[in-house]
């Protein structure tokens, strides 16, 4: 029995530690993880002054930056998320927003204001640059966007609401964890208590995820949850977005672009306008910036728009930025200074001239002065606004290499955005149509899709390119419609209707010449205005006086009375 004794009792402690054991392994299992999460890692917060910014119910790659105990955006956030008519004048640390009656004007660096003449304080920096980017506090940002946002602290992070859609709201009915994966091991991110109310953003199993009353996401237990119930936030409404008031026509517009290439070219104007049928509007090319501090020359003459008020006609002088070798278009609009002398340049040529309107024709604007040139545009409006003035734009079919002309913007702030309806094929390209009929309509289509119907006017060519190809080389040049009749009587050339680019088409083979002509006709320009009359825009526009076939006019004529 004395040796039986020790053996049961070895038996006996190894069951007890092997129950240990296997109770440690069920506890180990079944419990919850107490490790809480490294919560600067989970933000990706990089250093103290660093906000990440909760958007709607997710974490956005965007930052916030918290100095002196205000919030900022950066300028790129701002324009993403909450209003892209914010712009920066880095030539003379000014930030710039532009409303339909007044432009205002901030000091980076300051707490001051400019709104037109009066100026304004507020009780913190308004905007202030970090190294090269420029942030703009989050309480001047709401003065002009309707968004919410909370700051919490431990870490710093930020809810932001631009957006008030019905969500699924619940319950919490017992103090829990919210945990980083759902899973009782995943760390823990944050506590709630019985009686908290959270957003639930997934419903799973046996956890949900959701977002917490302080902006933390994470996941739930099931169980812990009760009332998950439909709600629908109050939107916040205290931005109202301005109505920029338009001078717009109540009838159709029928604009007639009239070269003048110098002060001479003027007396054209009876010569030029006598075949014309249904014109309303005449615009001779009489501007041209000339130097980078926004000067520019002018052939504008009083008796001209004389004549033409006497027929009835407004005047809408071009301003265009032809003159390349003389001035680069991004220096003349970056500075607030310069674009305001350009302007006012402008406004006394209106009243010199007693002019209708500006119709301006910047070309190859580059990406890097697209934000430069519709800030013009929105500054110029501001006068043109108050006075009457008629202000239109002329634009590219739109591709993707013109996106930065920002139509939509131009359609707001101003009276009409005009498509230059042509070269789809140019000198320097291959050979082809000058406007054929899908370059056209997708035109149009995709201007409308961004500005109003009727601020729209698709302008179409009065000219034709005949094309020469001389084994690799090819060249073309640009001539009116009765010129190129002519080049193919000349050239026994029979032009037949081609039904993809809806023009007569004529070829010809004389030796090593090849010779191609897609015609802008009669019948090429009688499509076009039915594709126009179609999509309901405010008008036509023709590039150029004097290129035209009388008979085009009729067809104008019947488009403008239908």
């Amino acid at each position: 029995m004395k040796k039986i004794i020790p053996v049961i009792v070895a038996v006996v402690l190894i069951i007890v530690i092997a129950a240990a054991g296997f109770g440690t392994k069920l506890l180990e299992k079944y419990s919850y993880s107490k490790e809480r999460a490294d919560l600067t890692e989970y933000f990706g917060i990089t250093g103290s002054d660093d906000v990440p910014i909760i958007l709607q119910d997710e974490q956005i790659e965007e930052r916030a930056r918290r100095w002196d105990g205000v919030c900022y955006f950066d300028l790129a956030t701002v324009h993403k998320y909450f209003n892209d008519r914010f712009y920066e004048d880095q030539k003379e640390n000014l930030l710039i927003y532009t409303l339909p009656d007044a432009v205002v004007s901030v000091s980076i660096g300051a707490s001051s204001l400019k709104v037109g003449d009066n100026a304004e304080e507020r009780d913190y920096v308004i905007a202030r640059y970090e190294g090269d980017t420029l942030y703009i506090a989050a309480d001047f940002v709401k003065e002009y966007a309707n968004f919410s946002y909370e700051l919490y602290g431990d870490p710093y992070h930020m809810q932001v609401y631009t957006e008030w859609n019905e969500r699924l709201t619940a319950i919490v009915t017992k103090d829990t964890q919210v945990r980083y994966q759902g899973g009782i091991k995943s760390d823990i991110l944050t506590d709630v208590s019985e009686g908290d109310k959270v957003v639930v953003l997934e419903q799973m199993e046996k956890w949900s995820k959701v977002k917490t009353a302080d902006a933390f996401i994470g996941y739930v237990e099931n169980k812990r949850l009760s009332d998950i119930t439909p709600e629908t936030p109050a939107p916040v409404t205290d931005y109202a977005e301005p109505v920029y008031a338009s001078n717009t026509r109540d009838h159709k517009i029928n604009l007639a672009w009239h070269n003048v290439a110098s002060a001479s070219g003027n007396d054209t104007f009876n010569e030029m306008i006598a075949g014309a049928k249904s014109v309303n509007v005449v615009a001779p090319t009489w501007f041209s910036l000339s130097q980078n501090d926004g000067s520019f020359v002018s052939y504008a003459s009083a008796d001209y728009v004389a004549k033409a008020h006497d027929m009835g006609l407004e005047v809408w002088a071009v301003v265009d930025n032809f003159n390349s070798g003389e001035i680069d278009t991004y220096e003349v609009l970056a500075g607030t200074s310069t674009r305001q002398s350009l302007i006012n340049r402008l406004m006394e040529a209106v009243a010199e001239y007693g002019l209708d309107g500006i119709n301006i024709d910047f070309e190859n604007v580059s990406v890097k002065a697209g934000e430069p040139f519709i800030e013009f545009i929105r500054e110029l409006s501001i006068p043109c606004r108050a006075q009457g003035i008629v202000l239109s734009v002329d634009n590219y079919v739109p591709l993707g290499n013109t996106d930065h002309y920002d139509r939509k913007e131009q359609g707001v702030v101003a009276d009409y955005v005009i498509i230059m309806g042509y070269d789809e094929h140019y000198s320097g390209s291959d050979a082809g149509s000058v406007a054929s009929i899908d370059y056209v309509e997708n035109g149009i289509a995709n201007t409308v899709a961004e500005v109003p119907p009727e601020k729209v006017i698709n302008a179409i060519p009065f000219y034709t390119r005949i094309w020469e190809t001389k084994g690799t080389e090819v060249t073309s040049q640009a001539v009116g419609m009765a010129t190129a009749q002519q080049f193919l009587a000349d050239h026994g050339i029979t032009a037949a209707w081609d039904e993809e680019t809806c023009q007569n088409y004529g070829e010809s083979q004389e030796g090593d010449t090849y010779y191609q002509v897609w015609l802008e006709d009669a019948d090429s320009i009688a499509v076009k205005l039915n594709i126009m009359e179609n999509y309901g825009i405010a008008g036509v526009a023709e590039w150029k006086l004097g290129l035209e076939d009388d008979a085009i006019w009729d067809l104008i004529e019947e488009y403008m009375n239908r």
